[in-house]
């Protein structure tokens, strides 16, 4: 069953390369294994399951510049430049090797993290997440239309819409945690949007030297389930698992499931 114990939370500031202030959370006790979340969300994206990894490890997460209580600078962002940020708090932790686990614009990051930093790494996890770049898999086009319509309400319902089966939120009402932070500037959500769309690590996944498991939802459309075997013809001895129904937000829908499939890789 998963933990509902939350440890003690320690939480800081690192310093990034141009200054800017990362705000990191770290829980529990054991070997570091840091979560990375997605676009345009803080470190709350994960307080749903990081207690399930606590048997083992201490999770430590950040808030990507741009939201939470990082700094928020007004100037383009890139995946390359979030993957500095990680190392960043992980050299302010002084922390030389952790477990790795990112989910959607997180698993991009986490692809920049592994392969240029190999040593830094020790396992590494990607959930519904793309290489980007021209032979990525892409969203629809009646995707991009119902998040970027005008009514908000309508847009945040497409968007849960995309993260979870209506079986599934029939029995979990929210609230989400998985839907942006909030209090991100307009600047700051422009620039992440722009960061997780110019992605494009295809060149350098097979210099990832970590043993890797790939995640994803089947009928994820927000990113497209046909990104996880590019991603797995990439990187080098890296194992798939799909979960059949689920969508982009396969990480809580399949709580008890994908938690054990991670608990037992990182274990391995």
């Amino acid at each position: 069953m998963p933990r509902t114990d939350v440890p003690q939370q320690v939480s800081g500031h690192a310093r990034a390369q141009d200054g800017t202030l990362l705000a990191y959370q770290r829980q529990g006790t054991g070997a570091p294994l840091l979560l990375l979340a997605g676009q345009a969300n803080n470190h709350h994206w994960w307080d749903g399951i990081r207690a399930d990894f606590h048997a083992t490890h201490s999770t430590l997460t950040m808030d990507w510049r741009g939201t939470g209580e990082s700094g928020k600078p007004d100037h383009p962002y890139a995946t390359r430049d979030f993957a500095d940020d990680v190392i960043a708090v992980l050299d302010h932790l002084g922390i030389e090797s952790a477990d790795l686990y990112g989910t959607s614009m997180g698993g991009r990051v986490a692809q920049w993290v592994a392969a240029r930093h190999p040593d830094r790494i020790r396992r590494l996890v990607l959930g519904c997440t793309s290489p980007g770049g021209p032979r990525a898999a892409e969203r629809d086009m009646a995707v991009r239309r119902s998040l970027a319509q005008a009514d908000a309400a309508a847009a945040r319902e497409a968007l849960i819409d995309l993260m979870y089966t209506p079986a599934w939120r029939s029995g979990h009402p929210g609230p989400y945690t998985t839907l942006g932070d909030p209090a991100m500037p307009p600047h700051a959500r422009r620039h992440h949007l722009v960061a997780s769309n110019e992605h494009n690590a295809w060149d350098v996944l097979p210099l990832i030297a970590a043993p890797t498991l790939i995640l994803h939802g089947a009928d994820d459309r927000l990113n497209p389930a046909a990104n996880a075997p590019l991603l797995a013809s990439r990187v080098p001895r890296a194992r798939t698992h799909i979960f059949e129904g689920a969508r982009h937000g396969y990480f809580e829908e399949c709580r008890p499931e994908a938690g054990a499939i991670v608990s037992s890789f990182l274990t391995d």
